[in-house]
């Protein structure tokens, strides 16, 4: 799948097969998190995979936005340092996560957020060094979606030429 095609399919999927990812996908999925720039190259993230349905349902428990996560195949906690560039960075492997994963059939959903994650640090035995980004629940979506069809502004009410206010044609 080419990247812009990746990006303009994937989709927030919140309901998952019960069908383990394979170990190769699993591995690309980190990989592209690792692989993604940071500020200063400081790389200031922690990825935690998780397949274990115990601790899935104890994530599912902890993240009020997203207790789907209980349901999916595998999870990844990230944890990111308490450094200026890291919620940055942490979102850019995020998103790369999550368009490897849509690359594969696998579906994803961004749940929390630092400060709502509290519980997880303890869940994970997460050093207080570092705070719980996201969760995201990764699996093969359970029903046909649309892929592509999504309800967006038009591209002159979300960007400009130029200067603000200037139509980008």
């Amino acid at each position: 799948m080419e990247v812009f095609e990746a990006v303009r399919t994937v989709l927030a999927v919140r309901e998952y097969q019960d069908k383990p990812i394979p170990p190769d996908i699993v591995r690309k999925i980190v990989e592209a998190g690792q692989l993604t720039g940071s500020g200063m190259n400081t790389q200031p993230w922690h990825f935690i995979v998780v397949d274990d349905r115990e601790t899935l349902g104890r994530l599912g428990a902890a993240a009020t936005s997203g207790p789907y996560v209980a349901q999916a195949p595998l999870a990844i906690v990230v944890a990111i340092g308490k450094t200026r560039f890291a919620v940055s960075d942490g979102s850019r492997a995020i998103q790369s996560m999550m368009l490897a994963a849509w690359e594969h059939g696998v579906g994803s959903n961004w749940v929390g957020f630092i400060g709502g994650l509290t519980a997880v640090n303890e869940i994970m035995k997460i050093p207080s060094a570092l705070d719980v980004l996201a969760i995201l629940p990764f699996g093969y979506p359970t029903r046909k979606l649309g892929k592509g069809r999504k309800a967006r502004k038009a591209i002159g009410q979300v960007a400009s030429r130029g200067r603000y206010g200037q139509p980008f044609a």
